[in-house]
């Protein structure tokens, strides 16, 4: 892989510092790769490109495009966009696409997130390798490129109404007038919230909705517990039903009930999950290994089949095609939907959330206690010289405890559980930790990070 390429090319997207990393000219080098392993170039299909409100991403996006175009193929371009509303565009129009976006990422880094046709991830593994590899000469030797015959065509589409009509389709929300804080980051739900919540019967009280890549009010990025604190005071300061938080390019969705309390990704996991058993009696509900273990008891109690996944999107999105799973959550704050291309989105599931609620009687609280049975760490950062050696320490020392491997290490006994995974992209060590209660969990949580941190 050319060295230019191995510094931002990431086991799910392409990602790094721009311009120093990711300039116009790597950009169109992996826009024409995209168009060749797509099966697009010569004339042969299109491609759909939206971007993020990032300073970069214009001139990104058009070097994309333009390497596209250069292989003959089209592009639809459906111009600032949230990852989801990628997604949807690819999947109603049956395309290839790409999304120009860092997501959380710092205001001065910038990526890009790649997909087949119907949204249809692509990986380090299920393509995105491949597309470096058809990359690199291009870099090395631009006049080494194969340009088609005749350039591809570019159109312009304004889908922001196509998406809210999907999403509002997929999940309808009644009952009772519901008073709602979002925050976007002034990232790109700026964009799409007021566009779904324009057929809602809330009253929005909007927090940073205006589109800025400098990100000037808190990173937009909600599992870092900082970036809720303005949301949570303008939740009780308001007396808001409940406050949405969402990501830099709005693919992931926090939830804070009545009280500005955060509520844990898993319980929404749980909650969505009993909606769709609901329509859809015995269906299989995918979540990942750091899901609380509540999430696999309820969608089992409510007649469903829980799957444990590893964590990752591209995996998540392939286990949901071979399973046929309706729903699946990850306790990041992504959720995906099988009648949504596979895919995750953000404002879905803020709108499953916002119909839970309407045709309750109840606070978000008293919602939500039913699905909330254990105490978690969140997620814990070491860094460690040797990932695997720590690891293999663990497995040694809890030995006589359940164990698996499906990603990193999960040990498991009767009243406790954690999870130790290596990051895909730093020398980190992930630690999560559920408990009964919250002494055994910090008990736990101490007695592991004191032998990772050794």
């Amino acid at each position: 892989m050319h060295p230019r390429l191995r510094e931002i090319v990431k086991a799910y997207d392409v990602r790094g510092r721009s311009p120093e990393q990711l300039d116009a000219g790597v950009a169109r080098a992996l826009g024409s790769a995209f168009a060749e392993e797509t099966g697009i170039s010569d004339g042969r299909g299109r491609a759909v490109v939206g971007r993020d409100m990032r300073a970069s991403s214009p001139a990104i996006a058009a070097a994309v495009a333009d390497g596209i175009r250069s292989r003959g193929a089209g592009v639809v371009d459906v111009g600032l966009a949230s990852t989801d509303l990628l997604y949807c565009a690819s999947g109603v129009l049956d395309l290839p696409g790409v999304m120009v976006t860092a997501s959380h990422n710092p205001a001065g880094d910038n990526g890009l997130k790649l997909c087949r046709a119907a949204a249809r991830p692509i990986g380090l593994q299920s393509g995105l390798a491949a597309i470096a590899e058809l990359a690199g000469p291009m870099l090395a030797d631009p006049s080494a490129e194969v340009a088609a015959d005749a350039k591809g065509t570019l159109e312009e589409l304004d889908f922001l109404q196509t998406y809210a009509d999907t999403l509002l389709r997929l999940a309808p929300v009644s009952g009772r007038r519901l008073k709602v804080a979002v925050d976007a980051g002034n990232g790109m739900a700026g964009h799409t919230v007021p566009a779904v919540f324009a057929h809602l019967d809330v009253e929005l009280v909007p927090l940073y909705l205006e589109l800025d890549g400098t990100f000037p009010n808190h990173e937009a990025n909600p599992l870092d517990a900082s970036t809720l604190v303005d949301l949570q005071s303008t939740v009780r300061e308001h007396g808001c039903d409940l406050g949405l938080a969402f990501d830099g390019d709005a693919d992931r969705c926090f939830v804070v009930d009545e009280t500005g309390a955060v509520v844990a990704p898993s319980a929404i996991t749980a909650l969505v999950a009993t909606r769709h058993l609901q329509h859809e009696p015995g269906a299989t509900i995918l979540h990942n290994v750091i899901c609380s273990r509540a999430v696999a008891e309820i969608v089992t109690e409510h007649g469903g089949s829980a799957v444990r996944t590893p964590v990752g999107h591209s995996l998540i999105k392939a286990e949901m095609a071979r399973t046929g799973a309706v729903f699946g959550g990850e306790h990041s704050g992504h959720f995906y939907f099988r009648e949504f291309y596979l895919a995750d989105s953000g404002m879905l599931a803020a709108l499953h959330v916002l119909g839970a609620l309407g045709e309750s009687d109840g606070t978000l609280s008293d919602l939500m206690g039913a699905f909330t049975r254990y105490v978690a760490s969140g997620e814990i950062n070491s860094r460690v010289v040797d990932t695997d050696a720590v690891i293999e320490q663990l497995c040694r020392r809890y030995a006589d405890e359940r164990q698996d491997r499906m990603d990193g290490l999960t040990v498991e006994a009767d009243h406790w559980w954690f999870n130790v995974r290596a990051s895909n992209t730093e020398p980190l060590l992930r630690l999560n930790v559920e408990g009964d209660d919250e002494a055994t969990m910090a008990r736990v949580r101490d007695e592991v990070l004191a032998l990772v941190r050794a």
